[in-house]
């Protein structure tokens, strides 16, 4: 059955309902000039998204073609839509736009506004003026992501409501984000990722469940979390860590891409799945209080490259096999990437290994060897794991990093290979 006329045999409030169901505002706009009728979609939308580079073909074609102009059209479109939308839940913009302009369209919509997401890095090159100072006046936000900003301390009073904070690429002083945190004090989800900032971060948040913090400084930062509900936690770029509250933590992942992890503070963390350490020097003060922190964890990843204090680079410590796995006696998955294989290798590794010796629940092992030295003690820790994890499914040896200049190389690989050959049907190479 066929039936004439489309959308304009449909009843006023389908039509209306169905438009609502739009958010891109190039989409808006382009249903806005079909019909004279279906202008009046523009209230009841919920949701407005402005792409990067939405107005810079009618920059084009308005014949001026600058950036100047593309923002020019892109204030005059959101500055009609916003005060149009009656409705606004969501709003999202990442064009360029004039920051100055931001409080108006807040303010017009601080009733409705639940969701928040702004492109900021092109609005200004530092917000000297405050205009993300009236981000708090929508007092109802839920959810609220900056992109690029540069800010000082803001004013936002406090936010009850706002569940969701997120902010990438972000240039703060410790004073600025220590502060924007405090004004959001019932988060669940909390990701400062790529940010620019130096000094102690400090954060108390007794809701948080999810936690990203990814910061990029020249200097030392520092991390205090009282967070008793987070069940996963990453963070990145700290030197000094003190977490209170880990019992329902599931997911924890400490990673330094430059410079050292000097300590980290915590207490047991019974919930812990996973574990994930990375960095290219901590001290083994730092890495021994996160194991013995860790013994119910279950998948384990350690790739730290070195120990030892501020400038001094130092190879782990002699670790006792026999003890590290009775210490961890869930860890199903294991990823031993260089150093801390070494250490697993030393002389005295093995001594504590009898016939009642087992790990119980070892499941899969990655082993990245990064060096031929040792090449003996090596095999016979590779053989020790296979023989008495009874549980174990697939071990893979990754020597395609392992340096080949040394002439034990080659016949360090000719005994692996024949390792792998002898228990084919559970270990390979990569």
């Amino acid at each position: 059955m066929e039936i004439d006329g489309g959308m304009d045999a449909l009843p006023d409030g389908v039509v209306q309902h169905i438009l609502s169901q739009l958010s891109n505002a190039r989409d808006v706009a382009a249903c806005a000039a079909v019909a004279r009728c279906w202008r009046g979609c523009v209230p009841y939308l919920p949701s407005l998204y402005f792409p990067r580079g939405a107005f810079e073909s009618a920059a084009a074609v308005s014949g001026g073609g600058s950036s100047s102009s593309a923002v020019a059209a892109a204030d005059d479109a959101i500055g009609r839509m916003v005060a149009a939308a009656s409705r606004l839940e969501e709003l999202v913009v990442y064009c360029p736009f004039s920051a100055s302009l931001l409080p108006r369209w807040v303010s017009a919509r601080a009733a409705t506004l639940r969701v928040l997401e702004l492109r900021v890095d092109s609005a200004a090159a530092a917000d000297k003026a405050g205009h993300l100072d009236c981000i708090g006046v929508a007092a109802g936000l839920e959810v609220l992501r900056l992109w690029g900003p540069n800010m000082a301390p803001p004013a936002w009073g406090t936010m009850e409501r706002l569940r969701v904070l997120e902010m990438v690429g972000a240039v703060l002083g410790d004073a600025a984000v220590n502060a924007a945190v405090a004004a959001c004090p019932n988060l669940i989800d909390l990701a400062l990722l790529g940010c620019e900032c130096a000094g102690e971060a400090a954060f108390s948040l007794p809701l948080l469940e999810r936690c990203r913090l990814d910061f990029v400084s020249a200097g030392n930062c520092s991390l205090r979390l009282a967070a008793p509900r987070v069940e996963s936690l990453e963070v990145q770029g700290f030197c000094w860590i003190s977490l209170q509250g880990g019992d329902r933590l599931k997911h924890l992942t400490i990673s330094k891409n430059t410079g050292s992890v000097y300590h980290v503070e915590m207490g047991k963390l019974p919930e812990l799945d996973q574990l994930s350490l990375r960095g290219v020097q901590w001290t083994w003060g730092a890495i021994s209080s996160v194991l013995q922190c860790a013994g119910e964890v279950k998948h384990l990843v350690m790739k730290v490259e070195f120990c030892g204090d501020f400038d001094t680079l130092q190879p782990f410590p002699e670790i006792d096999l026999a003890n590290f796995f009775n210490s961890h006696p869930k860890l199903c998955k294991f990823e031993i990437h260089g150093a801390m294989f070494a250490a697993l290798c030393q002389k005295n590794s093995l001594k504590n290994l009898d016939s009642r010796f087992v790990i119980p629940c070892l499941e899969q092992i990655l082993v990245t060897v990064r060096s031929p030295l040792n090449a003996e003690q090596k095999l016979s820790t590779l053989e020790s794991l296979v023989r008495y994890s009874v549980r174990l499914r697939r071990m893979i040896i990754r020597i395609s990093q392992m340096k080949n200049c040394h002439e034990a190389s080659d016949d360090f690989f000719e005994e692996i290979c024949k390792f792998t050959y002898k228990n084919g049907d559970r270990v390979c190479i990569e």
